[in-house]
């Protein structure tokens, strides 16, 4: 009897269409800590793609389909252009948790040309404009449509006049230069703009710092752009006025948040933190929602075949929940993923974007980011 049973889940499962996906990443070095309150987690994004397939598979289950992960986690000093090129041919779906520059590094492989790549992590514009690859999908907002929710909102509220404070890193100027892009867009005016050049000590910073380099200028509000977290902490509650802080801290622009709860979110939400012990963060949502995309497009196309499972996913018929209000779909002139974006403060979410009375023609979440008719993609 036993043995008949297990014959039968094997000519079952051999039955099922096989749908292969490769996670890539590599790890990174630990970096300074800045606090003990948020503790470096190294593998960020492989657990949310690990839940997507296990929702794959039991979708599965009533389609005639099957969803292998295969996982391949590159040493910080291995080489991540081989570990790509040994996925094999049998792989034409990768997820990818790898650095903004090393993304068309690997898009230009010779083994990537046959192969649909999803951007689970980087937040750069150029890879969506002059530099975007056809066959590479992303996951997470850019910072241009992180700053058009963050406009949206200081419209909203009135909130017109900005002091930007700049961080050192190349990263700090690209989010700066898409908080100037948005403030044009939606009629703010910079009233100044700083470069942070102080001390990253926090006990002198509260002191004496902050009041000072924020002086000389009447401002509605205080935008920092310090992604790496060296500074921005230490703005609120010390600025010369009282205004409050936004960007990449104090009220921040981000695809998912330990806050959020509507649309299903808090269901979410507590099987990660069941499986992972930790709350989802941004890159874990991306990459599940990147697994989701391909279990979505594979069901409807039904098809394993890689060119077949990206026509249906840039198609107008597309649509994938993401646990936030509204459907989530494929821009086709930039492969980014259109979706609402959260403002959240740190223990709140303050709301989301886009907001009420900020139309489209076509889509709403196209207010946020680049319109195809501002596309520099080709």
């Amino acid at each position: 009897m036993l043995v008949g049973l297990m014959w039968l889940c094997t000519a079952n499962a051999a039955d099922k269409q096989m749908i292969k996906i490769a996670y890539l990443s590599q790890e990174r070095a630990v970096p300074a800590a800045l606090s003990n309150l948020d503790p470096f987690i190294q593998n960020k994004g492989q657990l949310g793609a690990e839940l997507a397939i296990s929702d794959n598979n039991t979708t599965g289950q009533f389609t005639g389909q099957h969803y292998e992960l295969k996982k391949v986690v590159v040493p910080i000093d291995g080489d991540l252009m081989q570990a790509f090129n040994q996925l094999g041919d049998d792989i034409g779906l990768v997820v990818l948790n790898v650095n903004a520059a090393q993304i068309n590094q690997l898009a230009d492989l010779p083994a990537a040309q046959h192969k649909l790549l999803f951007d689970a992590v980087s937040r750069d514009d150029e890879l969506r404009g002059t530099n975007c690859r056809h066959h590479v999908l992303h996951l997470l907002p850019s910072r241009a449509m992180r700053a058009d929710a963050l406009a949206q909102y200081m419209l909203k509220k009135r909130w017109q006049k900005w002091f930007l404070v700049v961080g050192p890193t190349g990263e700090d100027q690209l989010f700066a230069a898409a908080i100037k892009r948005a403030g044009k867009r939606f009629g703010m005016k910079i009233v100044a703009e700083k470069a942070w050049d102080n001390t990253y000590d926090a006990r002198r910073t509260a002191q004496s710092d902050v009041p000072v380099f924020t002086q000389g200028e009447d401002y509605d509000v205080l935008v920092v752009a310090d992604e790496q977290g060296l500074f921005g902490e230490y703005l609120d509650y010390r600025t010369w006025l009282p205004r409050p802080v936004i960007g990449t801290q104090g009220l921040i622009a981000t695809a998912w948040h330990r806050t959020h709860e509507q649309w299903g979110a808090v269901q979410l939400q507590n099987r990660f933190k069941e499986q992972a012990g930790r709350w989802m963060e941004e890159e874990d949502y991306a990459a599940y929602l990147a697994v989701r995309a391909i279990g979505e497009a594979s069901v409807r196309a039904k098809s394993n075949q890689v060119q077949a499972i990206k026509d249906y996913m840039l198609s107008d018929a597309f649509a994938l929940q993401g646990y936030k209000g509204k459907p989530l779909s494929f821009r086709p002139w930039d492969n980014q993923l259109r979706q609402p974006i959260l403002l959240a403060a740190p223990r709140s979410l303050v709301g989301v974007a886009p907001l009420d009375g900020f139309l489209h023609p076509k889509s709403e979440l196209d207010t946020l980011g680049y319109d195809q008719p501002e596309t520099n993609c080709k």
